[in-house]
């Protein structure tokens, strides 16, 4: 590894300065790595000197190791280490139940779903509803919306409800249906913001869109504690696995914070989680009186509140400024008019939160922006931090008002990948110059927070730095990557996921970077994704994944070696 002279001074005084606060004795030091720190200061080094669950010293082998002689070593045998990755927008929860009910994801087909139904049905107790996740009907075929015949002579008595991918619509049997009362779901009103899907008749086909979704969903039996505890044990089980040590939770209520802090106290939370209240609700009033919640035990925080604005592109929910143009007539839905919505936000201001809106269509992304400037113009600030959550449309005279009024794009790079394939189908050629536009939205000066969206996409962050600085699926296509002047760098992505995640959520004193002072959170990676082929970053594993100094995840057999 090659330094200049000034990051040499440079890593020689963090080594000096560390020796004072130090003396008593790291705990451990990684050495023989190639480390990404994130820092502007020193942006590269060999070795890492660790206390308790801080950082103690940065820089090279022979200053590290020469400085704690006498401390435990761990070789990484050369290979990349890299900040712990913080996925900026997850549900947590949510994937957790998705792995205690039928994954869904990547069915091409309507009998791949039944298939996958009814192997998992048969360790159901009789009458339990048969619930999973992922389907996508732009992957079948047909690419037409499920019907509830689709599903009933598989289960013409279980009842089965099934939730989109990107969890804005889902796909009911009948006996499901009957649970509401098939009279009342004809003679029903389409609810604002949502669609009952319905045949020529006026009989509900069995799909239901956005807030319609709640109509049969209500009757779905809610999971037990264990249940719970059992999902969200799974789900750190995954994040560890693939290299998150910070997760942003895009929408929770007050018994999943409980739940949260639960773990926390028993010491199975090995995760950090920085929470978004979801919507304006008993725990938003909660946390409004009693004040945000802003470090749980280094494990998680509270001072966010997420919002809707409309619905997802792929069931032709967002909102848009002009007709779908594979649907005239419709511009999608809005999930909260615009006054209201202007409320909320100046509610959520008011209370001291930092306002994180989800916002897909350029309609939706426009009320956003224009609801925040007003918010801020009233209650007299300029800065917070406040986010678009998704930012997925954008006109392109919104995008310089990102920078303007300090909102951060907190985008997830594998939509792009995952919609590509008929994104422009919904929104033409002009609109899809404004769409996915990371590069964009970067060089206009906004700040970029990166994520996945899980469970709607992978929990792999990988998958998410591929998509970014490629464009491509994992078989390369298109050639060149889909509209490549949106691209990222390679510094770019990695900084999305770590330091530009960590100032998302006012963490950046702590997180992000590998600093001294700043927590022990890193991932060793098995290849430098920094260098290798864009190709190869999908075949690239986490070998092992440390949280404040202490290792939650090795990869069997791969464990660095330790020694004196």
């Amino acid at each position: 590894m090659q330094y200049a002279a000034t990051i040499f001074i440079a890593v020689l005084g963090l080594g000096l300065a560390a020796v004072p606060a130090a003396r008593a004795q790291a705990d451990w030091v990684l050495h023989n790595a190639q480390i990404y720190t994130v820092s502007a200061e020193q942006p590269e080094a060999e070795a890492l000197a660790i206390r308790g669950d801080r950082i103690l010293m940065v820089g090279r082998d022979d200053d590290v190791l020469g400085t704690y002689p006498d401390a435990r070593r761990v070789d990484a045998q050369g290979r990349t280490v890299v900040p712990g990755l913080i996925d900026a927008h997850a549900h947590l929860m949510g994937l957790g139940e998705s792995l205690i009910q039928v994954d869904l994801v990547g069915a091409t087909s309507k009998q791949e779903i039944r298939d996958r139904l009814e192997d998992f049905a048969q360790d159901l107790p009789e009458g339990a509803w048969l619930t999973g996740r992922g389907w996508d009907q732009n992957d079948w075929p047909e690419q037409d919306f499920p019907t509830r015949a689709d599903l009933d002579d598989a289960f013409p008595d279980r009842p089965v409800w099934l939730t989109r991918i990107d969890g804005h619509a889902a796909w009911a049997n009948t006996a499901a249906l009957e649970a509401v009362g098939m009279d009342r779901l004809r003679s029903m009103d389409d609810p604002e913001g949502g669609t009952i899907v319905r045949d020529e008749s006026g009989a509900p086909t069995g799909v239901f869109i956005d807030a319609a979704m709640g109509i049969v969903g209500q009757e779905v039996p809610d999971p037990s504690g264990a249940e719970l505890d059992r999902a969200l044990e799974l789900a750190l089980q995954e994040t560890a696995k693939y290299g998150l040590t910070g997760v942003h939770d895009a929408g929770a209520d007050r018994a999943t914070i409980q739940r949260y802090q639960r773990f926390i106290d028993a010491d199975r939370f090995n995760l950090r989680v920085y929470a978004m209240i979801g919507g304006r609700s008993a725990t938003f009033d909660h946390y409004c009186d009693a004040g945000p919640l802003l470090n749980y035990d280094d494990r998680l925080a509270v001072r966010s509140v997420k919002f809707y604005i409309d619905g997802a592109l792929g069931s032709r929910g967002a909102a848009l400024l002009e007709d779908y143009a594979d649907d005239p007539g419709n511009r999608g839905l809005l999930l909260q008019q615009p006054g209201a919505f202007q409320e909320n936000v100046r509610a959520a201001m008011a209370c001291g939160f930092q306002v994180n809106t989800h916002a897909i269509g350029d309609r939706g992304n426009r009320i956003v922006l224009d609801a925040y400037e007003a918010a801020m113009d009233r209650l007299g600030t300029t800065r917070g931090r406040h986010r678009v959550e998704h930012a997925q449309i954008v006109a392109p005279a919104d995008i310089p008002r990102f920078a303007a009024l300090d909102v951060i794009a907190s985008v997830q790079p594998t939509h792009a990948t995952s919609d590509m394939y008929w994104a422009e189908d919904r929104l033409g050629s002009e609109r899809i110059e404004g769409a996915y536009a990371w590069r964009s939205l970067l060089d206009r000066g906004a700040r970029l927070a990166l994520g996945s969206d899980f469970p709607v996409e992978r929990v792999d962050p990988l998958l998410g730095f591929y998509a970014a600085v490629t464009r491509q699926d994992g078989e390369g296509w298109p050639e060149g990557g889909w509209h490549p002047e949106e691209r990222l760098t390679r510094h770019e992505a990695l900084r999305g996921f770590t330091l530009d995640a960590a100032y998302s959520a006012f963490q950046e004193d702590d997180l992000g970077s590998l600093e001294p002072g700043k927590l022990a959170d890193f991932v060793i990676l098995s290849q430098d994704i920094m260098e290798v082929r864009p190709e190869a970053i999908l075949d690239t594993e986490v070998v092992a994944t440390y949280l404040g100094g202490a290792p939650i995840y090795t990869r069997d057999g791969a464990l660095p070696s330790a020694g004196q």
